[in-house]
């Protein structure tokens, strides 16, 4: 038995032809790929953005509600590593360049091998002391400024096709498929960062949506409200198309490895994205600034499973990122660690057996959300002052950086949690964030209101959707200020 997962960054599930996309922008290896696979109506996201998304991945539990971004604890179980001791090869081909941060060390590690391959957004890469010709940095915060300009030297390197890193990612994913196709037991991840901002694609790709446009937005939107001209949102969305058409066509690719090497009798495989983006909708850019709207939290999910053989059709039940880690060890026979969340989808894959009656989601300190996948509940903050927040680690770094001895100095050692194994983590003051609870509480019904455009109240709906969202966060052992924060109480 064999496991390959494809995995994008920002895939937007509304882009996509198998999901109802728009008919100017075209995906024919995604629809390719749903009349392969069984594909997911509800998939959700569990915590946001990308590193909490792959501890998710690794541990099959919620992050969001104990930690802000950061690494894999010593107390967290690695699906990927509980894999490679059963038996089970792993090997990781990714361009995302927070493995390689601070805040991002601990995941890469737990494969047996791993190829990491540089040069997407921010990722310091290459080295130049004089600044790129015509970059203007005025106005942008320090860590903005950093990234733009690493970003305009990196693209300096990157001249023909075939030198874009997703194009060396999936180079090097599919030069491990023609190498061990026909050893047996390992496990293949090509993760690439596209088509997560910025979008940048070769000339190929965005020749497929030229359009005219003489503003000066470029390929990167800065996160939050929306502040540009219609025709500067449609330009953004022709870039994203673009390299979504990039993303699309190295897909293909490796469905055709799939085909040739005749993969497809015993090899598992996952096609998912750790979250969306807004590129205009609700007049906002990107994500984390503000609430969960479907476009980022409601994502795309296709797998093939041997063992079931269905393909081309549709499955309803709700399911999330933690689920995954328990598809894949059970797949390979390993046993679940009792910490583990998520539920193996072996069943629903070929019944559309539920494994969940809602599922929570969000960011630290921001709202909790939960789904029924009917009504989508986002609880604020009680406070404009969004408190009590901590951190709860043992590995105190942020996303590009280490914890500053300023912020350790209120640091206290916290009763252990159910799931870190008696272990005390440390327990920090946390950067509140207000900004997003400016938004309020909101309850949605995504069956009549998809677009999430009319928020309405409804007191006993309300009700049901609190004592699902307090049971999931009981069942996830959340502490006890996170009631306070919500204006909640724990029992």
């Amino acid at each position: 038995m064999k496991a390959i997962m494809v995995m994008f960054d920002t895939l937007n599930r509304h882009m996509l032809s198998p999901y109802g996309g728009p008919d100017w922008i075209k995906t024919p290896n995604f629809e390719r790929l749903a009349a392969r696979t069984a594909t997911f109506d509800n998939s959700y996201v569990g915590s946001m953005p990308c590193m909490p998304a792959r501890r998710e991945l690794h541990t099959g539990r919620y992050n969001f509600l104990h930690r802000s971004w950061g690494p894999l604890e010593p107390y967290d179980d690695s699906a990927i590593e509980l894999l490679g001791e059963a038996g089970v090869y792993t090997h990781l081909v990714t361009d995302h360049q927070h493995y390689w941060e601070d805040g991002g060390g601990t995941y890469h590690p737990r494969y047996r091998s791993f190829e990491l391959i540089r040069g997407q957004e921010g990722d310091p890469w290459k080295g130049e002391v004089k600044d790129p010709e015509g970059l203007s940095l005025e106005g942008l915060h320090p860590i903005a400024r950093n990234m733009f300009r690493q970003d305009r030297v990196n693209r300096g390197y990157i001249r023909a096709d075939d030198e874009f890193p997703q194009a060396r990612t999936f180079a090097a994913g599919l030069e491990f498929l023609e190498r061990n196709h026909r050893e047996d037991r390992w496990f293949l991840q090509i993760e690439t960062f596209d088509p997560h901002e910025p979008f940048y694609s070769p000339e190929s790709f965005k020749k497929l949506y030229a359009h005219e446009y003489d503003g000066r937005l470029g390929d990167w939107p800065v996160y939050g409200p929306v502040t540009e001209s219609a025709e500067d949102v449609a330009h953004m969305r022709c870039e994203y198309a673009a390299l979504l058409a990039m993303c699309d066509h190295y897909l293909g690719k490796v469905l055709d490895a799939m085909d040739r090497l005749d993969l497809w009798k015993d090899t598992l495989l996952i096609v998912n994205t750790d979250h969306g983006f807004l590129l205009g909708e609700h007049d906002q850019w990107a994500k984390c600034v503000q609430p969960f709207y479907n476009e980022v939290a409601h994502t795309p999910l296709f797998v093939w499973d041997p063992r079931a053989g269905v393909r081309g059709e549709r499955r309803q039940s709700l399911v999330q990122t933690i689920d995954l880690p328990a598809t894949l060890l059970d797949f390979f026979g390993a046993k679940l660690p009792p910490d583990m969340q998520g539920k193996p989808l072996r069943r629903t894959i070929d019944t559309d057996e539920p494994v969940r009656e809602a599922a929570l989601f969000g960011i630290h300190g921001g709202h909790v959300n939960v789904t029924d996948g009917r009504y989508v509940y986002m609880r604020a903050a009680a406070s404009g002052k969004n408190e009590p927040l901590y951190d709860y680690t043992l590995m105190p770094t942020h996303m590009r950086s280490r914890f500053h001895p300023a912020e350790l100095t209120r640091l206290e050692l916290a009763e252990p949690f159910s799931f870190t194994k008696n272990v005390k983590p440390l327990r920090i003051p946390a950067q509140t964030r207000g900004d997003l609870h400016a938004y309020g509480t909101l309850l949605f019904d995504v069956r009549e209101d998809p677009r999430q455009l009319r928020p309405f109240r409804d007191p006993e709906i309300e009700a049901r959707m609190i004592g699902l969202l307090l049971k999931l966060m009981r069942d996830n052992d959340a502490p006890v200020e996170q009631y306070e924060r919500l204006g909640l109480t724990a029992k």
